[in-house]
């Protein structure tokens, strides 16, 4: 039976009049990857710095690997990986320092700093002062150094943000790799995409709670239509877009009618993103 690396048990934080996780439970499998989704000030952050002993609980309780955060908080912490989308790095030094300052906290030795750089594209960089790094290298700095203790746990925050195509794939790639070697992934981001692509399973946060916790396949099916979605050749000769609504009594109807009355250039069937299903739950987008 698979064991739960995350629990939370009606977690609270008020910030004054500012309510920001209202009440929360969720679990998290080991070896899960969690897609943790919402707008600004929905209570992400508050929730995760919960999570990782940064704050503590005013109401409920959080537990890792079985232990309760409030209680052990520092050995908590050496079993996990944090990557915050604000860089934190220490800019004077090389990459390589970094990472070697980092291994000297967690009493990592030995380790291979080029190696675990190549994992996240930054080859031939390590000897690099990190002020001359771009946004997406520090970034990628601060995912190989959220790994670098193979944490059992692995908080991420927003880790593909201003990244280029190739360097984002790259740790995407290195997420799936920590997942396949047994670490729980806790994956905050405004990628649909990305958390579809990644997320075992996805938390939808609104207004400080959870409003939807499901896989992205069982959301879709809930809250989602599927479409046929094609373009035409009008009389003009201009092309315009069509859809038909799938999954209906009338779909093979209007399918036939579709190509009986029009020329069909090109057709496909589209299906509900996260995004659409988060806008039908909570009635607004993940960025405002």
């Amino acid at each position: 039976m698979t064991q739960s690396a995350i629990v939370a048990e009606e977690l609270t934080y008020q910030y004054n009049d500012l309510l920001a996780v209202d009440h929360i439970s969720f679990s998290v499998a080991e070896g899960e990857i969690l897609g943790f989704l919402g707008p600004n000030g929905a209570g992400k952050t508050t929730t995760v710095k919960m999570l990782t002993g940064q704050l503590r609980p005013q109401q409920g309780k959080a537990y890792l690997l079985g232990m309760d955060i409030s209680q052990n908080a520092e050995r908590v912490q050496g079993e996990i990986g944090v990557c915050f989308e604000v860089a934190n790095l220490y800019e004077q030094m090389t990459g390589v320092e970094n990472l070697r300052l980092f291994a000297r906290l967690f009493g990592v030795r030995p380790f291979d700093a080029d190696a675990l750089l190549e994992r996240v594209g930054l080859p031939g960089r390590g000897h690099d002062r990190v002020e001359t790094y771009s946004k997406g290298m520090k970034q990628r700095l601060m995912v190989a150094r959220s790994i670098l203790n193979r944490p059992r746990v692995l908080f991420l925050d927003e880790p593909t943000a201003g990244l280029d195509p190739t360097s984002a794939e790259a740790i995407r790639n290195v997420i799936l790799e920590e997942r396949k070697r047994g670490a729980t992934v806790f994956l905050t981001t405004h990628d649909m995409m990305e958390a579809d692509k990644l997320s075992d399973r996805v938390a939808f946060m609104n207004q400080a709670k959870i409003v939807a916790l499901d896989t992205p396949h069982n959301l879709k099916q809930k809250y989602g239509q599927r479409a046929l979605k094609a373009q035409v050749v009008n009389r003009n000769g201009e092309l315009e877009d069509r859809g038909v609504l799938m999954d209906t009594p009338d779909t093979p109807r209007l399918v036939q009618d579709l190509f009986a009355r029009e020329k069909v250039v090109t057709i496909h069937s589209e299906e509900a993103t996260l995004e659409d299903i988060f806008i039908r739950i909570t009635g607004r987008g993940l960025v405002e």
